[in-house]
């Protein structure tokens, strides 16, 4: 499999690119920036470390670098400033967002290629990739909560002393203000949380608020995500690349999971080597589905104004 990453000289795509050679997985990565030296170098320190990873082919450059990828990842973008939310972003990154596309028809984009975005607002720019592109919503696809859910899971275990593997909880929606954190399904080691030791409201409350200010903190002290963010693009990736038919919250064009339509967002999802194989429509608790709902509300007034 070959994966494209368009942004690969920046933060995201970089660490992108990292996390799926430390996978061993994908046989052939592609780094694309508009700074075309930027994504050469970075190809090539990634290839000084290969002898020790994984036999790949690894290259860097321009738009020319899409051609024949399986998966072509758009990581480029706007970046989002500490006290804006990732909404605000919309008006400054789609004609950027558009431009991409374009290139992307221009360039030998294969029809049956998927399409991943993690550009942010992830959720309205996925959407118009589902419009603007032949693909169609089954190999279009945005990160989503994906990474809101890791940052859930890592937060909740150094909260509660656990390893992180052992946390079962994700959140939906929006990738943004009004992301659903579900507890009613979280579990710890096959336990229900509610049943943990040490887990109190007060707890939960803590590591809920935590989440939804994580990307803020990063930004402000780092300038930016990168790590989080590439191993959760690269486990959506290994999940289509091995077929695994794995559940994850990735951003998709919804047709009627708990009662929204036409706009994308996070729900359970079944994705494999068809892409977006399917939704899963799991119970939830009166106040998170009317939050799941709320979400869809504000991405489908988002996408009616800037959209139009």
């Amino acid at each position: 499999m070959k994966v494209a990453i368009i942004g690969g000289g920046g933060l995201v795509g970089s660490c992108a690119g990292f996390a799926l050679q430390a996978g061993r997985i994908v046989r052939e990565i592609a780094l694309v920036d508009v700074n075309r030296e930027l994504a050469e170098g970075q190809a090539i320190d990634l290839m000084h470390g290969s002898s020790l990873v994984a036999d790949q082919v690894i290259t860097g450059g321009g738009m020319e670098q899409i051609a024949g990828a399986d998966v072509v990842v758009i990581t480029a973008g706007l970046r989002r400033k500490p006290d804006e939310s990732r909404l605000d972003l919309i008006n400054r990154n789609v004609e950027l967002f558009r431009k991409i596309l374009a290139d992307l028809r221009a360039n030998d984009l294969r029809k049956d290629a998927f399409v991943f975005v993690v550009s942010n607002p992830v959720d309205v720019l996925t959407y118009l990739a589902v419009k603007e592109l032949p693909q169609g919503p089954q190999r279009v696809f945005g990160l989503g909560t994906m990474l809101d859910t890791t940052r859930l899971r890592g937060i909740l275990a150094q909260q509660l002393k656990v390893p992180p593997t052992q946390i079962s909880a994700m959140t939906l929606g929006e990738h943004g203000d009004s992301m659903v954190a579900i507890w009613s399904a979280a579990q710890i080691a096959g336990l229900p949380l509610d049943k943990w030791p040490g887990v109190t409201p007060h707890v939960i409350q803590e590591v809920e608020k935590r989440t939804r200010g994580s990307g803020a903190e990063v930004i402000k002290k780092k300038t930016g995500a990168g790590f989080a963010v590439g191993v959760s693009i690269a486990d959506v990736i290994h999940s289509i690349a091995l077929d695994q038919r794995r559940i994850l919250p990735v951003s998709t064009l919804q047709t009627g999971a708990y009662q929204i339509r036409d706009v994308c967002l996070s729900v359970p999802t079944v994705v494999g080597r068809a892409g977006i194989v399917g939704h899963t429509e799991i119970e939830l608790w009166p106040k998170e589905r009317m939050g799941l709902q709320n979400s869809a509300k504000v991405l489908r007034e988002t996408i009616d104004k800037v959209l139009r």
